[in-house]
């Protein structure tokens, strides 16, 4: 009888670990997702100075938006919570959308290479940034699925894992600047 208590002790405790090494493998992985995410929103925050200088060249009445959009690329750099982060990056595509948008107004700018090269730029880096979210949500899914079922939200509560918040968007329309058409202007 004893021998079946001590054997169902060491399964429980193999257990045990088991479970907290998967969720230390999920938070790692989110960690890196999350690392992930935040290099493609360094870049676009790196895109965006070049890309309102630009424009800015031959848009002067269009200064409110470029303004904005200065202002939301300093909010954002500063803002560490996942949620916040992502409404204020949210408001950036938005954002830049418009200052995309511009291009087709100013024919000059719609030709001009720098332009050009920095929205094909900022297009890869909405991508990127795109897939890094669908990844990085894919794994605080599992993460936190892990935290809250049965048994190892036990094993998850004894050591503190918390539930991360999703970094998402409101739609994924506002996750792709549109593109422009990058065709030769007559």
């Amino acid at each position: 009888m004893s021998s079946l208590i001590a054997v169902a002790v060491v399964l429980i405790v193999v257990a045990g670990v088991w479970i907290y090494n998967q969720l230390i493998r999920g938070r790692n992985r989110v960690d890196n997702a999350w690392s992930d995410i935040d290099v493609q929103l360094q870049r676009r925050h790196d895109l965006v100075p070049r890309l309102v200088k630009a424009v800015d060249q031959y848009a002067k009445y269009e200064r409110a938006t470029l303004e904005a959009v200065t202002a939301l690329r300093a909010e954002a750099m500063q803002t560490a919570d996942v949620r916040a982060k992502g409404r204020i990056e949210e408001k950036l595509s938005t954002g830049l959308q418009r200052i995309v948008a511009l291009a087709e107004n100013y024919p000059d700018l719609k030709a001009n290479e720098n332009f050009l090269h920095l929205q094909s730029e900022l297009v890869e880096t909405e991508n990127y940034l795109q897939f890094a979210r669908r990844y990085y949500n894919g794994s605080v899914r599992d993460y936190n699925t892990m935290t809250e079922t049965v048994p190892s939200n036990v094993v998850a509560s004894w050591f503190r894992f918390k539930i991360r918040d999703f970094f998402q968007k409101s739609s994924d329309q506002a996750a792709n600047v549109p593109l422009v058409d990058l065709g030769t202007v007559e």
